[in-house]
């Protein structure tokens, strides 16, 4: 079959594409190959699908449903295989091949239900069962690991957002503000775990083994504040539109906290960060309305 990438994936991979990268050109290619090795049976491609790989539903030789994932370097596939490999499927998918030929990019995973997401559940049930995934993820990293930090990826992050003020002024305030919680929130970290590092609702699906499982880590080692503060924005379309929208965002915060034994304030203070950087990032890669929208609600923190 023809393996077209989904519009979705295109469009976020260009946004982010060094000059020159061809992945999306060899990607019909990669996934050819990695079908024959595995002697796998294509069902579909998986659409809208994600905005950093190409899921493939697959059966296997045997007719045990799996998913075959294809990524570019600059997703840092190998750290994901990595994390996967550490969690044996205590709260995440499950890693079907642990040391395949051709590991550069390429992951065959557990199948679950690509379509049912705990985005599904009424939000308040989905908020509870999506932290309670967060918390098995949250382990001692192994040791001498190769995983990124969470000082490591803000620092990447702080020198984009610095540059994205000087093109919007407009957004400096709120990035000045975002820089220095990071800065104060690094001088004492309170653990160092292993987190999913870009977890939400949406990355939790349904599964047979489990009621629910996180999919697409990328994964990084630090404090779990960090982790859950993307969870803290999670349907921020719907609470910008709501007249209760900050006030809303304080209590999940606060409930969030209690409910995982996470500092409070920290977990402002990431969630501050994150949002800040997300929505510099939107404006700089030209997705102005997204960008606004994260604004504003890192605005009400």
């Amino acid at each position: 079959m023809a393996f077209e990438p989904p519009q979705r994936l295109v469009r976020a991979l260009g946004e982010t594409a060094p000059a020159g990268d061809d992945w999306l050109a060899r990607l019909p290619g990669t996934a050819e190959r990695a079908v024959a090795r595995r002697e796998l049976t294509v069902e579909r491609v998986q659409v809208p699908g994600g905005r950093s790989s190409l899921v493939v539903l697959v059966r296997r030789a045997d007719g045990t449903p799996a998913v075959l994932k294809l990524a570019p370097p600059r997703a840092r596939p190998e750290s994901e295989r990595a994390a996967l490999a550490h969690w044996a499927g205590l709260g995440a998918v499950q890693l079907l091949e642990t040391d395949p030929e051709d590991t550069a990019g390429v992951l065959l995973l557990e199948r679950l239900h690509p379509d049912v997401s705990v985005r599904s559940l009424p939000e308040a049930k989905a908020l509870l069962e999506a932290a309670g995934t967060l918390r098995r993820l949250w382990v001692e990293p192994p040791g001498h690991h190769a995983f990124e930090t969470v000082a490591e990826r803000t620092g990447r992050q702080a020198e984009a957002m610095r540059t994205s003020a000087q093109a919007e002024p407009d957004a400096a305030p709120l990035v000045e503000a975002a820089l220095t919680a990071r800065a104060e929130l690094l001088a004492a970290p309170p653990e160092d775990r292993l987190l999913h590092g870009t977890f939400r609702q949406s990355k939790v699906l349904a599964g047979e083994r489990m009621p629910w499982l996180a999919v697409g880590p990328d994964p990084v080692v630090g404090e779990c504040a960090f982790d859950l503060a993307r969870l803290v924005r999670d349907r921020v379309e719907d609470l910008i539109a709501a007249p209760s929208g900050a006030a809303t965002t304080r209590r999940r915060i606060k409930r969030l906290a209690e409910s995982l034994d996470v500092d409070l304030e920290r977990l402002r203070g990431w969630t501050l960060f994150r949002a800040v950087e997300s929505g510099a990032r939107a404006l700089r890669v030209g997705r102005p309305k997204d960008g606004e929208l994260l604004l504003e609600f890192a605005g009400w923190l």
